[in-house]
């Protein structure tokens, strides 16, 4: 009796995402080709802006009803010059996100062995700080008006959502992961001191969550000071749980200190698996370099991994992850933005070499 495969649904998107899901793809393949008790079928969906140019929507109507039936979502890059970014990323992007109630975006910023940071004095173990973004409201909610557009009266109204349960369910995530993963404290960002209702009502939610676990360490940071000290003493962080927005600004930073985009993962949580979860990097599109063969498909890979995690393949995750530090550690297979001259695809393919040196 054979093996039932694990359905993925594969959503490459624009510019550079095609070029890094087709790693993240190579890599799954190997893993498919590899192990008896795995199995995995792809299934393509060309949604993003070419669709939205020849269709007038970036994804179909039923696109989530399409989706539902998969175990989990490969998702490369959305974005073009072509088409205004608040479609393209709505549309598809955030539609899935908020459509399944992926609330919980979790991204690992850490130091890989051998990356440059432009942090001084910074070792791989200073830092290695996760990420708990919560994904479905807050500033993103899209609840707003346009009023007196065209005039010299125009203004806009844009209206953030917090809520109880939205907040405390992202908080106690991030407290049970902590607790899972054996991590010392987690940190909560907000801005109560100018935003007296949502800053407040985060605060407030944060501090009763944190008193159901008491051998976790806590600290609450507003944002400006939590973005000045991830650079002057990262080694402060464990987990970090925070806003839509906040966490948004706060990880491209982190993957700044990283060593670049290119290197930086994440998933999109549904944690109560009503619905498939999403896994992308955190990049974006990238098209002033589509078609050179310069993206890095690192991002991506590692995001795979954090799916073979959720899958229950926490094996292969660890040694995918394995694999990725052992390609980044050697100068000849870095993209350009790590200051190497490897392709695209030779990443990909030394990320199967060293995979098959672990076996």
């Amino acid at each position: 009796m054979g093996v039932t495969p694990l359905r993925l649904a594969v959503i490459p998107g624009d510019g550079v995402g095609p070029e890094v899901v087709e790693e993240s793809l190579r890599v799954l393949q190997y893993i498919d080709d590899e192990d008896p008790d795995v199995a995995f079928t792809f299934t393509l969906f060309p949604w993003g802006t070419d669709y939205y140019l020849e269709q007038g929507e970036m994804m179909p109507a039923d696109g989530l009803e399409i989706l539902q039936g998969f175990d989990a979502i490969l998702f490369g890059a959305v974005g073009s010059p072509r088409v205004k970014d608040h479609i393209t990323l709505r549309e598809l992007l955030l539609r899935i996100r908020f459509g399944f109630d992926q609330y919980v975006n979790l991204r690992p910023i850490r130091l890989l062995p051998g990356v440059d940071t432009p942090l001084a004095g910074i070792e791989p173990a200073d830092l290695d700080i996760v990420f708990v973004r919560e994904a479905t409201e807050g500033e993103y909610a899209d609840i707003g008006e346009w009023l007196h557009a065209g005039t010299e009266r125009e203004a806009v109204h844009q209206t953030a959502v917090f809520s109880r349960v939205g907040v405390e369910r992202v908080a106690r995530w991030a407290f049970e992961y902590a607790r899972r993963e054996d991590r010392r404290s987690v940190t909560s960002v907000s801005k109560a001191n100018a935003l007296r209702y949502s800053g407040v009502l985060w605060d407030d939610v944060f501090d009763e969550v944190a008193s159901d676990y008491p051998e976790i360490e806590t600290q609450r940071l507003l944002v400006d000071a939590a973005a000045m000290l991830l650079v002057r003493d990262p080694r402060r962080f464990d987990v970090i749980v925070a806003s839509n927005l906040y966490a948004d600004i706060l990880t491209d930073l982190g993957a700044a200190l990283m060593g670049g985009m290119g290197l930086a993962p994440s998933a999109n949580l549904n944690p109560e698996r009503r619905h498939p979860s999403m896994f992308e990097p955190i990049h974006g599109s990238a098209p002033d370099i589509q078609g050179t063969g310069m993206a890095n498909p690192i991002g991506s890979i590692w995001s795979s991994a954090l799916m073979l995690a959720h899958l229950g393949l926490a094996e292969w995750a660890e040694r995918v992850l394995g694999a990725v530090e052992a390609t980044v550690a050697d100068r000849a297979t870095r993209t350009p933005d790590l200051g190497g001259s490897a392709r695209t695809s030779d990443v990909g393919l030394a990320v199967v070499r060293n995979l098959e040196v672990s076996a």
